[in-house]
């Protein structure tokens, strides 16, 4: 099975800050970094720490992206699906963390949104029947994505963050798996109760699997076979900005490489928790070394 992360890749601007900027006010941030990130870039390089192979495609700018490239390239994701740009920024995000460790983000998308059918045409022509792609929603032309993945009998993930309008006009029926926190799912599934929002979303979408992440009240899993649930790892949050990101990877990761769901689970929350735990996206994610240390000390 090949995984193919067709994704965002950005440059992420981190301020620490006392507390969220409010409307009108002008705030001083205690210390600022610049970080890779993106949901696509962190999704896939968690998928590559966690020991699965993956393909990245997507595009940053021809002048100031290299270091997205070369971060992929350090952490084992192939890029050669990968695009630069002339004239054309590379997508970047504006993200303030609270001294309680929470974020708040104002995404540029830059070259994100200039994926066009040629480059997911070629790009799908080298994946076949049951190869997963994973998909967010950071890029443009996501639901040609998936209707041409469809038809080529790929297994779809979908995170549908930043949860918006587009996400319901996209052909959800071909999703084999959503992965989703609670507001997605209220939002998807039209039912902010958690019981009565999984119930809908597999009468909506019966073929599909569903992980639901809850914070603090950890994950469920359900499809029409199987329900199961996990906790989570205490620690003291630092930064949340990659967790859901990590999570993501690592679960993939590991259904990937032919663990049972229940394992998934546990080895996915064990590596969120480590990345909560420190500063930044893309340095936060832990190497599978770490995550299965921390399992079995």
């Amino acid at each position: 099975m090949k995984i193919l992360n067709f994704g965002s890749l950005n440059l992420d601007n981190v301020y620490h800050v006392d507390h969220f900027v409010r409307a009108g006010e002008t705030l001083s941030s205690d210390a600022m970094h610049i970080y890779c990130g993106g949901k696509g870039l962190n999704q896939s390089i968690a998928l590559a720490r966690s020991g699965a192979k993956v393909f990245h495609a997507g595009a940053i700018g021809l002048e100031d992206g290299n270091i997205l490239k070369e971060a992929l390239k350090r952490n084992g994701v192939n890029i050669d699906h990968l695009l630069q740009l002339k004239d054309k920024k590379t997508g970047h995000a504006i993200i303030q963390i609270d001294k309680s460790g929470q974020n708040c983000i104002l995404l540029f998308p830059g070259a994100n949104h200039c994926i066009t059918r040629e480059h997911i045409d070629k790009t799908l022509e080298n994946f076949s029947k049951g190869d997963l792609l994973i998909l967010q929603n950071e890029i443009n032309n996501i639901d040609y994505i998936i209707n041409q993945a469809h038809e080529k009998g790929m297994q779809i993930v979908l995170n549908p963050s930043p949860m918006n309008e587009k996400i319901l006009a996209l052909p959800l029926e071909y999703v084999d798996y959503f992965i989703l926190n609670e507001v997605e799912m209220a939002d998807i599934s039209e039912d902010d109760n958690e019981e009565k929002g999984l119930q809908s979303l597999k009468e909506k979408y019966p073929n599909a699997s569903v992980v639901l992440t809850l914070g603090s009240r950890g994950v469920r899993f359900e499809n029409g076979s199987l329900s199961l649930s996990r906790g989570i790892f205490k620690v003291d949050a630092v930064d949340t900005t990659a967790a859901g990101d990590t999570f993501t990877g690592y679960f993939f990761g590991a259904i990937s490489q032919g663990e049972h769901v229940s394992q998934a689970l546990k080895i996915a929350s064990m590596a969120s928790a480590i990345a909560v735990s420190r500063q930044g996206a893309e340095p936060s994610i832990p190497y599978m070394e770490e995550v299965a240390e921390r399992l079995n000390p």
